[in-house]
C-alpha cells in the first residue's frame, strides 16, 4: 500500500461517521434548548441574590414553603433553615413582616401553619407574620404576594438551588425582590445535588408559566393583612 493510500485509510478510520456527527449536533442543540430556561432564571437573578449577612433591607420578607417533618408539627430541615434565616432578618431590623407562603393542604402537612408556629418560637411577634395557605408553588407564591397581599418590594428566602428561579419569577410578576440564601443545617450534599437537578428542569415550567402569564391556581380578593401588620 502506498503512503497516499495509507493516509487515506487512516483519514477514513479517524473520521467520525456522519450519523454520529449528526447525533452529537442534535444532542448539543437539545441540551441548549433545555438549558435556556435555566439560563434565563440564572442571568435574570444575577445581582439580586445575597448571603444572609449581606442582605439589603425591605419591609417584607417572603418565605417559600416546602415539606414539613414527619410529625406534621415541625418544619423539615430545608424549611427550618428558611425560617431561621427570615427570623434573623427580622431580628436584625432588615425586615418587619414575614409572609409565609405555602400549601395549607400539603401532603406533608399544613406548611404555613407550621411555619408560623416555628417563627413565633424563634421570637418573631405573631402579629408580624402573615400566612398565605395558597402558595401552591413558587409562581403562585409570587403572584399572590403581589395581587392578593399588595407586596411591591420584598426579600425572598429559600435555599441556593431554588433562589434564582424564585427571584426571576417574582421579578417577572412585578415584585421588586432580592433573594436571600437560606440556611440548610442537616441538608446533606446528596440532597442538595438532587434538588439542584430538579430545579434545573423546573426552570422549564417556570419559563412556560411566565410566557403564558398563568393565573395562580387559587384566586382570592385583596387581603390587607400585610399592610395591617406593617402598621401594627
Amino acid at each position: 500500500m502506498s503512503d497516499a493510500e495509507a493516509t487515506g485509510v487512516e483519514s477514513v478510520v479517524s473520521r467520525p461517521p456522519r450519523r454520529l456527527r449528526r447525533v452529537a449536533i442534535l444532542g448539543a442543540v437539545v441540551l441548549l434548548l433545555v438549558s435556556l430556561p435555566w439560563l434565563w432564571t440564572t442571568l435574570t437573578a444575577r445581582g439580586h441574590v445575597y448571603a444572609e449577612a449581606e442582605a439589603p433591607a425591605a419591609e417584607v420578607v417572603i418565605v417559600l414553603g416546602t415539606a414539613v417533618a414527619a410529625d406534621r408539627q415541625r418544619p423539615g430541615d430545608r424549611l427550618a433553615g428558611r425560617l431561621e434565616t427570615a427570623a434573623e432578618l427580622v431580628t436584625s431590623g432588615r425586615a418587619k413582616v414575614v409572609l409565609v407562603s405555602g400549601d395549607g393542604g400539603g401532603t406533608s402537612g399544613d406548611e404555613p401553619a407550621v411555619m408560623t408556629s416555628y417563627l413565633t418560637k424563634l421570637g418573631v411577634d405573631a402579629r408580624r407574620v402573615v400566612s398565605d395557605p395558597f402558595g401552591l408553588d413558587t409562581y403562585d407564591s409570587c403572584a399572590r404576594a403581589r395581587e392578593v397581599y399588595g407586596v411591591e418590594r420584598a426579600l425572598i428566602v429559600t435555599q441556593s438551588y431554588h433562589l434564582s428561579r424564585a427571584v426571576t419569577l417574582c421579578r417577572h410578576l412585578g415584585l421588586d425582590v432580592d433573594g436571600v440564601t437560606a440556611r440548610c443545617d442537616g441538608c446533606g450534599s446528596f440532597l442538595l445535588a438532587e434538588k439542584s437537578v430538579r430545579d434545573y428542569f423546573a426552570s422549564g415550567k417556570a419559563a412556560l408559566d411566565a410566557v403564558r402569564d398563568r393565573a395562580p391556581a387559587v384566586r382570592s380578593p385583596a387581603d390587607p393583612a400585610v399592610q395591617d401588620a406593617l402598621r401594627g
